[in-house]
């Protein structure tokens, strides 16, 4: 037995029950006991989307932590190493075995993996779990964005409000991997192609994806995703240059989730943006922040992050 009485190993497909398990459990667990209802509903797998986009994306990248004694699955965590950057995913430790390290020992080491490739770590927190936010925090973690998590419901007919600023969106083709990139690391500074490839080809049945192109045809001034998971339905992920290059993008896919209640994250600083999504029914439920372990550029456009896959 070890000292700590537990022991990582890479997250495997054997796991995938187990795991989804411990994030439906831990995470409601937390989100009751401030007092609001829990964040996934139906049973205890309704969450499992989760594992199986990391696992078909990044198989052999994630962490667990298993009790030395029982053998049992005490704490998870989905890793997301990009051309860039490390990004950290959601991260569930057992609520009976709090106290014991859990969570400090897989950011640990996933901080080591990062470093020994010379990257940065990323992530999008809860500013409501000031557990988890001192947790990084106290690793090295600062943050450099915050956002407003809104949910809007859609009607069946989709948003009775007209296409907004007249701006023209389409469908995203895998040839636009390349220039999505490249649009990224100018805006955010990050790149994560195979993410792009995998939305688009969509071969799980839960993304769309739309772009807005350059006035002059040369690349991209935007793109945008949304994900029709029952546990996450979201919208994001995605950068523009402007925000009503943003606006225009959320109108689209928001339209693509029609006759469901998906969440957003946007930037407390794109003013314009926040006012057209509240002038389209959106409402505030919580709020995020974007940290980075190493540099992280300041945003140069609109950045949405999403939490399927995580962000960073």
């Amino acid at each position: 037995m070890t000292e700590s009485g537990f022991h990582l190993r890479t997250m495997q497909s054997a796991d995938r029950e187990e795991v989804t398990r411990l994030i439906f459990h831990s995470t409601n667990r937390y989100y009751e006991s401030i007092g609001r209802t829990a964040i996934f509903k139906g049973d205890e797998l309704t969450p499992v989307d989760m594992f199986d986009v990391y696992e078909r994306i990044d198989s052999g990248a994630s962490l667990v932590a298993v009790d030395d004694e029982s053998g049992q699955i005490i704490g998870s965590c989905f890793v997301h190493p990009r051309e860039t950057h490390f990004s950290l995913g959601i991260m569930n430790a057992h609520a009976d075995h709090f106290g014991r390290g859990v969570a400090r020992t897989l950011l640990a080491e996933i901080i080591r993996r990062a470093q020994a490739e010379g990257k940065p770590v990323r992530l999008v927190s809860s500013c409501f779990n000031l557990d988890s936010y001192s947790l990084y925090t106290r690793a090295g973690f600062v943050p450099f964005a915050t956002f407003q998590d809104m949910f809007l419901e859609v009607p069946e007919t989709g948003l009775p409000h007209p296409t907004p600023n007249n701006i023209v969106t389409r469908p995203a083709t895998l040839d636009d991997a390349v220039a999505m990139a490249k649009l990224e690391r100018e805006i955010a500074g990050i790149s994560r192609v195979d993410d792009y490839r995998h939305f688009i080809r969509n071969e799980d049945s839960l993304w769309q994806m739309s772009v807005v192109e350059s006035p002059d045809g040369n690349g991209l001034d935007g793109f945008l995703a949304s994900c029709g998971s029952t546990a996450l339905n979201m919208i994001g992920p995605g950068v523009t240059r402007t925000q009503d290059q943003a606006a225009a993008l959320f109108y689209d896919q928001l339209n693509q989730q029609r006759g469901r209640t998906p969440v957003l994250l946007a930037p407390v600083s794109c003013g314009a943006l926040v006012r057209q999504l509240y002038a389209w029914g959106a409402r505030n439920c919580e709020m995020h922040v974007a940290q980075s372990h190493g540099p992280a550029q300041t945003p140069a456009g609109v950045i949405v992050p999403t939490f399927l896959p995580e962000t960073g």
